[in-house]
């Protein structure tokens, strides 16, 4: 922060997690300290809740990990002048698809946090038995999965 305050950056790269901190709790310090900056949230652990929180407290954007230089230059609207449209289009495609089993853990999540981590809660906003997704909550999907 100390750093932020001196040089006035016109972004910021932040990790969701920072030891054992939360990287969301800088986001409003830096908005502070400069209206204008960029704000880039980027995390291994994406959620519906986190994005939605992240974007509330008001980072500019949210990226989960793995994230590559040309998603990242394109988020902070820093864009690669070499990149040719057709190319920049399909890696465009590909990183914004979010495989299946993701996307489902992200809606568990977000139904889990609704209804303050209550599974039989959860369950039913979910419309699914409570065993279902129980065994659902087993099988955490990996980034690439």
């Amino acid at each position: 922060m100390a750093l932020a305050r001196e040089s006035h950056p016109d972004f910021a790269l932040i990790d969701l997690k920072l030891g054992h901190d939360s990287g969301l709790t800088l986001i409003q310090p830096l908005r502070e300290i400069r209206a204008d900056m960029r704000i880039l949230l980027v995390t291994g652990y994406a959620s519906i809740a986190t994005a939605v929180e992240a974007i509330k407290l008001g980072a500019d954007d949210y990226l989960p990990k793995p994230a590559n230089i040309p998603t990242i230059l394109r988020a902070l609207g820093e864009e690669d002048e070499e990149m040719s449209d057709e190319a920049e289009g399909e890696e465009a495609a590909l990183d914004m698809m979010t495989p299946l089993s993701r996307l489902q853990w992200e809606h568990i999540q977000q139904a889990l946090h609704e209804t303050g981590g209550n599974i039989s809660a959860a369950a039913r906003l979910l419309g699914m038995h409570r065993r279902s997704l129980q065994r659902k909550l087993t099988k955490r999907p990996s980034p690439g999965r």
